[in-house]
């Protein structure tokens, strides 16, 4: 059985957040959540969320046990980028691109004959 959260339009760069991802991915739940709960990072902040929500459709949905799930699959994508400009020297602009994330955890079911 599997589970999913997804978060979308983070105000965060992708790249910065899949240290965070990969750190989590693989983990049981009660490692996962420590793990961001101990980070000062704002995507661990975010990740966090994302996690506690997946947490929450397992328990309501599925009635699953959160200490018998793992982290199945962790993922950040690039979500649409905000464009501005700065102004420069002799009237030309340099651009800025704020990107947004998407932000996709997947729990599932710890197989019997593992530790």
């Amino acid at each position: 059985m599997e589970v999913r959260a997804i978060t979308k339009y983070v105000r965060m760069s992708p790249s910065k957040a899949r240290d965070v991802a990969r750190a989590i991915q693989g983990r049981p739940v009660p490692v996962a959540l420590s793990i961001t709960q101990a980070s000062q990072r704002k995507a661990a902040f975010q990740i966090g969320k994302t996690l506690k929500s997946a947490i929450a459709n397992a328990e309501n949905n599925a009635g699953l046990s959160a200490d018998d799930l793992i982290v199945k699959e962790a993922v950040v994508d690039e979500g649409p980028r905000m464009r501005r400009y700065w102004p420069r020297a002799r009237g030309m602009v340099s651009p800025i691109e704020k990107k947004f994330s998407h932000i996709r955890i997947i729990l599932s079911e710890k197989k019997a004959g593992r530790k």
